[in-house]
């Protein structure tokens, strides 16, 4: 691997630079935190060779969207659960909006 390599992989959404300890310190939370939303399958952090947790930067964006829900008394569990859900809605209207987009384009072409 270059460093070239190395220094695109900074802009992966997907890569998992974090430590458990600088995902942390990040989202001001604390690492039993985080291992809770990962116990609940919100996350599911990658491991490096020795066994530590990594995290990706689009992981982070979702633990900070779960602690937030958690600081406004949502407990941890339904934290989860609706973060889920918000996902899952979200994959469905895109599904949705390409299947509008494909018909509007079958009928135009037929026309």
């Amino acid at each position: 691997m270059t460093a070239d390599d190395t220094f695109s992989r900074l802009d992966d959404d997907d890569y998992p630079a974090y430590t458990m300890g600088r995902a942390a310190d990040m989202l001001g939370t604390t690492q039993s935190f985080l291992r809770a939303i990962g116990e609940h399958r919100l996350i599911t952090p990658l491991r490096s060779p020795g066994g530590h947790r990594r995290y990706s930067r689009y992981q982070l964006r979702i633990a900070a969207r779960a602690r937030e829900l958690v600081d406004h008394g949502t407990p941890i569990d339904a934290a989860c659960r609706i973060i889920i859900l918000e996902d899952q809605l979200e994959e469905a209207q895109r599904i949705n909006a390409e299947h509008r987009r494909n018909a509007t384009l079958r009928t135009t072409a037929t026309g």
